[in-house]
Parts: structure tokens; C-alpha cells; sequence
């Protein structure tokens, strides 16, 4: 058959092919009949693109031809010259714009089976997630439909319709994921405080919402990009880099890195070391998800600097506790003998570094730490370095019962401390670390403090209702009625001067309290009964009697067993304080503002 016969009949194809492409509703009719159409299409469009410059040159022959018999008008065949010089150049519009028209109804069609099958999440399935988020949620998409999205997308791509695809299919599914979040209520995300104390229900809160979304919602992701794209790997990857943005993948990194610039202050450990652990659990999922893909290269730095942020960070604040807790040595003792905050603190704080919680993890970044500086780490030195800050506290009771005035007072102090001390530490991870024998010194010390205690305070008192020189014959009745009024009188002043001082006293453990309440009451009410018993009718008909005969036996030991109660505290904040990052002589503790240590 003639070339030119040839070209004319696929013309004619061509144009026979309209009706079927542009017919109403032809895509979702019938997907691979309208493709393979589509395809014959595409290949009559290659044969005239390959034969146009064939066509143009016999064009070009008639004419020359009528131009060298001057045939036509010369500036028409000059035209019609310049026209058929863009004939022999391979065109896109010889079909009159009918591909063009068949892939914007493919580009529809892609666009509906998306939003035909882009309903959030529902809401149980998120709260199940968000407990236990341990697989990818099942995908809502059938896969037939899956198919049919893959097949369309081969043929926009194949026809120069990447960018459009990748932007179509990045809008539906992020929209798909925004709206599976709205939910969850994420707002925290975008506003975190900076003090790590109020930031614990926000990174547990944080955790539990990253592992649905990495583990759940991203791998479902992940998944259905790959089904959809097949071999295309790059494409994949870009358009799920644009999901996980919908996803907010970054402002969760963000939130990890507020937690990470928070003030400093012990508690900041525990917020860094909680983050720390959430990204590492999912380390294994974000490799999977964003490793190697350079559309996700954003993510892998910032997820990369949050993590060194975070190791950095919290080896900063565990080698300081030590220096802290000696710093402290020298703050003045609590006023009233109590127990300070800060071995409370440290004791509760220490246990919490030692529990299973905590501990793998710290270990863990002291390790990743070390091997940055070419080091090796054991537990052995992570629980030696625990204890260390143990026994600088421990080192601090002798310094703090020092500074009081009164030593009666240091002796309470002392006796508080170490009971509470041994109570805290007893049955705990810490306490098994430094062993019974060191846990019983405590314990004696706290007997021994308690009896020099009860020696040089309340035991000096009773003694002034001694018996001496008292005769009960009446013509010594006048003498004895005297001495029994002195030495009332010297009973009464010491008696209210003691108890005025110790009013002010606190023994904040209640079974120490109570027992320290009982041997005072043992000390003073037996003598005072047994002296009032004898000598009491002596003055008790005297006019001048209130003066000498205060108190009741009842009253007194009500009086003596209400004493040491503690009266509630204001709650002390605690932080590292640095100048340029470093700690001066000048910083005063763990605590933000307080002059005392409490």
C-alpha cells in the first residue's frame, strides 16, 4: 500500500478513536477496555509522529514544484514553506488534542477512586491504636481499586503527568491522614511548655500519638504508596515524604526538641530519657519508613539531631547530679529539724534512674555517648555513679546538723534525717544496691540520735520535781509547802521554755513521731503525776495556787503528745543552675528559688 495511503488511514484512526475516549463516564465504565483504546491511540500517535516528516517532505516536493512554474502566489508558498518545516518535526497535537483529552478523564478518574476511598480513620480504631499501636491500620482501599489506581497512574506517568500524579495522590492521602489525626487533638504538638516538670503528661501523651502514626497510620501509608507506584521506588518515596508532612511527622520531632531545650533541672533527665526511649523503639520503623530516601532527607536530619540532642542532654544532667548535690552542703538546714527536700528528692530521684524504666534506657545513652568518644560503658559504672550521689548526700547530714545553734535541734534533725533515709531506702532497688549493713547504720543512728535527744531536752526537766528536803510532819509544813511552790515554779519555766522551742519542731515520719511523742510523755507525765499526787494539796488550797499548779495531768499529756507535727510545705522547685553553661560557685542547688534546703 501506498506510504501516503497509509499515513491518511491512520488519520483516520485517529480520529475514529474520539468517540470512545471522550464519551461520558467511559473510564469508570470500563478501565481496561478505555486503556487498551487509549493504547491504540498512543500507538497511532507514535506512527505519525515517526512518518510526519516523511509526509511533510512530499508536501515540500509540490511546493517547490509549483513554485519553480509559478503555479501559486509566491507569499502563500513562502507560508506554506514555513508551515510544512514544523510538519517534519515530531508534534503532539496531531491528534487534534485528543490524547490530551483522554488523560485529563484519567487524571479525573485517578482523582475520584482517591476520594472515593479517603475516609478518615475511624475514631475506635484510633483509640485502639493509640493503646497498643503495634501494626500498620488495615488499608480502606480495596484492591481492586488499588489495581485500577496503579494501572491509570503508568499511563499518566508514562505520558508526561508525573508531577500532577505525585501532587493528586500526596493531596488525597495527606488529607486522608490530617483528618485521621484532627481527632487526637495535637494542638499540644505545636505549643509545648518549657519546663520539664509540666511537660511529663505531654511526652507520654507524645509517645503513645508517634507510635500510632509511625507504626499505624505511616506504614499503612507506605504500604499502599508501594502497591500503587509498583517498581516506580523514587516516585514512592517522594509522594510519602509529602504524606508524612500531612502527617506532621516534623512537629512531632519538633515537640522532642522543645523537650530538649526545656529548662534544666534533674526532672528534664527523666522528660529526655522518656523521648529518647519512644524514638528508639521506633528506630527500627523510621529506617523502614525514611531511611535511604532522599525525598525523606529532612526527616532522617532532624530525627538524626533531635537524637544527639537528646544523648547529649541528658549525659550533661547525670554527671552534674553529684557536683549538685555537694553544692548543697553548704545551704542552711530546714529551721524546724525536718527532713529536706532534697533527700527526698535525691532518694525517690535515684530509685527512679534504678527502675526498669528508666534504667536500660540511661544506660543505653551513656553508652551511645561514650562510644562517640571512642569509650566503653557497663552498668556496673552507671549504678557506681547512682550510689556515688547517694553517699555525697549522705556526707551532707554532718554539715547540715553543724550549722544549727541549738544542738538539741541538730540532734532531732539528725535522728529524722537518717530514719527517713533508712525507710525510703529499705525494700528498694537503691536500698538492695547499698546493703543491709549500710542501711542498719541508719537505723542506729537514728536510736542513738533519738536517745541523746530525749537526754539533753525532756530529760533534764522531769528531774526538777525531785523530793529532796520534803517533809510531809505538820510542823515542817510550811517548809515543804515552800519548796514544793519553788520547785513548781522552775518545773513550769522549764517545762514551757522546752515546749515552746519544740512547738516549732516537726519529726515528719508519723511512727517516729508517735514513739518520740510516747517517751516524753514517759519522761514528764508519771513524775509530774506522782508529784502532784504527794505534794499537791500542799498548794492547792493556796490563793496563789494557778501560779504554781499549771497543769493537769490530763492536759499535760495531751500538750506532749500533739508536739513534732509537721504543717504542710510549699513544694520546692528544683533546677540546674549554670552561668554560660557551666556551673559556678554561685549556684545555690536543685532548687529554682528557695533559700533553704527543704
Amino acid at each position: 500500500m501506498d506510504s501516503k495511503k497509509v499515513v491518511q488511514k491512520v488519520f483516520d484512526a485517529v480520529h475514529g478513536l474520539e468517540p470512545p475516549l471522550l464519551a461520558a463516564g467511559a473510564v469508570a465504565g470500563d478501565l481496561a477496555g478505555y486503556l487498551a483504546v487509549l493504547g491504540r491511540l498512543e500507538e497511532a500517535l507514535r506512527f505519525l509522529s515517526d512518518n510526519s516528516g516523511l509526509a511533510a517532505q512530499w508536501l515540500a516536493d509540490i511546493v517547490e514544484y509549483l513554485g519553480d512554474h509559478d503555479l501559486a502566489d509566491p507569499r502563500f508558498l513562502a507560508d506554506l514553506a514555513v508551515t510544512l518545516e514544523g510538519l517534519k518535526k515530531p508534534s503532539g497535537d496531531l491528534d487534534g488534542g485528543l490524547l490530551a483529552a483522554a488523560l485529563d478523564m484519567l487524571e479525573a478518574e485517578f482523582r475520584r477512586l482517591l476520594a472515593d476511598h479517603s475516609a478518615p480513620l475511624p475514631l475506635a480504631m484510633q483509640q485502639l491504636n493509640t493503646t497498643s499501636a503495634s501494626t500498620a491500620a488495615p488499608s480502606l482501599i480495596p484492591a481492586a481499586t488499588v489495581h485500577k489506581l496503579s494501572l491509570i497512574l503508568d499511563r499518566l506517568i508514562a505520558n508526561g503527568r508525573q508531577d500532577r500524579c505525585l501532587s493528586v495522590y500526596a493531596d488525597a492521602r495527606g488529607g486522608v491522614v490530617s483528618a485521621s489525626l484532627r481527632a487526637l487533638g495535637l494542638d499540644y504538638l505545636r505549643n509545648p511548655v518549657d519546663v520539664a516538670q509540666a511537660l511529663g503528661p505531654g511526652v507520654e501523651l507524645w509517645g503513645r500519638h508517634l507510635e500510632f502514626v509511625v507504626r499505624c497510620l505511616l506504614e499503612s501509608e507506605r504500604q499502599l504508596c508501594n502497591k500503587v507506584f509498583g517498581q516506580r521506588k523514587d516516585d514512592a518515596s517522594a509522594c510519602f515524604a509529602d504524606v508524612a508532612a500531612h502527617a506532621g511527622i516534623l512537629d512531632f520531632l519538633s515537640f522532642g526538641r522543645a523537650a530538649a531545650d526545656a529548662k534544666k533541672d534533674p526532672i528534664k533527665l527523666l522528660r529526655l530519657l522518656e523521648v529518647f526511649d519512644s524514638l528508639n523503639k521506633l528506630r527500627l520503623d523510621f529506617n523502614r519508613l525514611f531511611g535511604g530516601k532522599k525525598a525523606c532527607v529532612e526527616i532522617q536530619n532532624q530525627t538524626r539531631d533531635l537524637v544527639k540532642l537528646l544523648v547529649d542532654g541528658a549525659v550533661e544532667i547525670f554527671e552534674e547530679l553529684l557536683v549538685q548535690v555537694e553544692l548543697q552542703r553548704h545551704m542552711p538546714p530546714p529551721p524546724d529539724g525536718g527532713v529536706p527536700r532534697l533527700v527526698s528528692f535525691v532518694v525517690e530521684y535515684c530509685n527512679r534512674l534504678l527502675s526498669e524504666k528508666y534504667r536500660p534506657v540511661l544506660a543505653q545513652v551513656l553508652t551511645i555517648h561514650r562510644s562517640w568518644r571512642k569509650e566503653t560503658f557497663s552498668d556496673k559504672m552507671l549504678v557506681n555513679a547512682v550510689l556515688n550521689i547517694v553517699k555525697a548526700l549522705e556526707a551532707n547530714f554532718d554539715v547540715w546538723s553543724k550549722a544549727y545553734d541549738n544542738v538539741t535541734l541538730s540532734y532531732l534533725f539528725m535522728m529524722n534525717t537518717h530514719w527517713h533515709f533508712f525507710k525510703n531506702l529499705k525494700a528498694t532497688r537503691l536500698g538492695e544496691l547499698l546493703g543491709d549493713a549500710w542501711l542498719q547504720e541508719h537505723e542506729q543512728f537514728k536510736d542513738y540520735y533519738l536517745t541523746v535527744f530525749m537526754r539533753d531536752s525532756w530529760g533534764v526537766v522531769s528531774p526538777l520535781l525531785n523530793r529532796e528536803g520534803l517533809i510531809l510532819f505538820s510542823k515542817g509544813r510550811a517548809t515543804a509547802k515552800d519548796l514544793v511552790k519553788q520547785r513548781l515554779k522552775t518545773f513550769n519555766a522549764s517545762f514551757d521554755e522546752m515546749f515552746r522551742k519544740q512547738s516549732a519542731w516537726v519529726i515528719p515520719e508519723k511512727d517516729l513521731r508517735e514513739k518520740t511523742c510516747g517517751l516524753v510523755v514517759q519522761a514528764i507525765v508519771p513524775a509530774y503525776r506522782s508529784y502532784m499526787q504527794n505534794y499537791g494539796p500542799l498548794v492547792e488550797q493556796d490563793v496563789s495556787a494557778s501560779k504554781y499548779v499549771k497543769y493537769t495531768v490530763d492536759g499535760l499529756e495531751k500538750m506532749l503528745s500533739a508536739l513534732f507535727i509537721p504543717r504542710p510545705r510549699r513544694a520546692g522547685s528544683f533546677q540546674i543552675r549554670h552561668t554560660n553553661d557551666k556551673i559556678t560557685s554561685a549556684m545555690t542547688g536543685f532548687y529554682r528559688s528557695a533559700s533553704t534546703v527543704k
